[in-house]
């Protein structure tokens, strides 16, 4: 009982401080959503990569506030509600979420390997990073500058992999194109043996009259 009165209250209060936001609060919100990339479900919610399913809940319901065709005025602010519901359904969805995740993974590899090439030529770098047995480069991966390049990164590594799923999806739309071809050429084919063997054997009175005389 007082989890959910909790909850209601939270919900409360979120709907009068957001009841005070400003038009213009509003529509930047809607240009910032309608400006992310289109692959990455973290940047439509405003979001770091380590969010728990927990954090895109609560985040969508404070952001979806904020841009509701009901509340903001901007004329693309349902496209921006949307895109805000897409976002949660991918996050919320463990396949689509995982799939992201992997992504980032490897993206965070590629930037590791390239920081270590760099480590080798900073000889104080490398003593620093050794001598606090990591703790500097989990520093360096908290930075905004390291934040950034992985989200560039991501945004790398995503475009690529959407490529080269399209691409699959083209190749096989080929193949099953081709694969109709080939089955509509065969029916065509016993369609007109069947066609020429009724026309012979229409004939075959015909034939055996003229044989006899």
């Amino acid at each position: 009982m007082g989890a959910s009165t909790t909850a209601a209250d939270d919900d409360l209060l979120l709907k009068n401080f957001f009841a005070e936001v400003s038009e213009v609060e509003r529509d930047n919100e809607v240009v910032r959503i309608l400006s992310c990339f289109k692959l990455n479900a973290f940047e439509y919610l405003n979001l770091p990569f380590d969010s728990s399913p927990e954090d895109v809940k609560k985040q969508y319901r404070k952001l979806s506030l904020l841009v509701h065709p009901d509340k903001c005025k901007h004329p693309q602010s349902k496209e921006a509600f949307g895109a805000l519901a897409k976002a949660q359904q991918v996050l919320l969805d463990p396949q689509e979420r995982e799939y992201i995740l992997n992504q980032v993974n490897a993206a965070k590899e590629e930037l590791r390997a390239k920081r270590k090439k760099q480590l080798k030529k900073d000889i104080a770098s490398k003593i620093k990073s050794q001598v606090d047995e990591g703790k500097y480069e989990q520093e360096y991966e908290r930075s905004d500058e390291f934040q950034q390049q992985l989200k560039l990164k991501v945004r790398e590594i995503l475009t690529d992999q959407e490529w080269r799923r399209r691409k699959m999806r083209m190749r096989i739309s080929e193949e099953e194109g081709r694969l109709k071809k080939d089955e509509e050429e065969t029916q065509q084919m016993w369609k007109r043996k069947r066609e020429h063997e009724e026309q012979w054997e229409g004939t075959r009175e015909q034939r055996v009259h003229c044989v006899c005389v």
